[in-house]
């Protein structure tokens, strides 16, 4: 017989492995922070974040929810939830905070929500709009 303890998968939705940006409020104050999703479902998210909440904070995530949760197209949404869960930070990275997520809000196209022009660009290959992609080809000397 084995000791090993046996882990029962307990989500009752599908989980979808998407880096996004996600903004974040927390409903008991007028503050607002920003962070990365790690994961996310029609019940919940994982998200990367320096703004502080605490377990039991009741949070608003603003996001482009992807078309493989929508089944339909992109859509920004605001979700309501509650922190469940919040670890410490490891070294060079930020705090994890898991949001059970209670409802959902569809919002217009117009309204400004957690885009990626929030954050700066990571690399070269992608610039900015207005920046000109430079092409640096060798040169072969025969």
């Amino acid at each position: 017989m084995s000791t090993d303890q046996v882990q029962l998968e307990r989500r009752g939705a599908q989980r979808f492995d998407f880096h996004l940006p996600v903004g974040i409020r927390s409903v008991q104050s007028t503050e607002e922070g920003c962070g990365f999703t790690q994961d996310l479902s029609a019940r919940g998210a994982l998200l990367y974040t320096d703004f502080s909440v605490g377990l039991g904070d009741s949070v608003e995530l603003t996001l482009v929810m992807p078309s493989e949760i929508t089944l339909a197209e992109n859509m920004r949404v605001r979700c309501r939830g509650k922190v469940v869960r919040r670890s410490e930070a490891a070294a060079g990275s930020k705090p994890a905070v898991a949001v059970h997520l209670e409802g959902y809000e569809f919002l217009p196209d117009a309204e400004p929500a957690a885009t990626q022009e929030n954050y700066r660009r990571v690399s070269s290959l992608h610039p900015s709009e207005g920046e000109a992609k430079v092409i640096v080809r060798p040169v072969i000397h025969s």
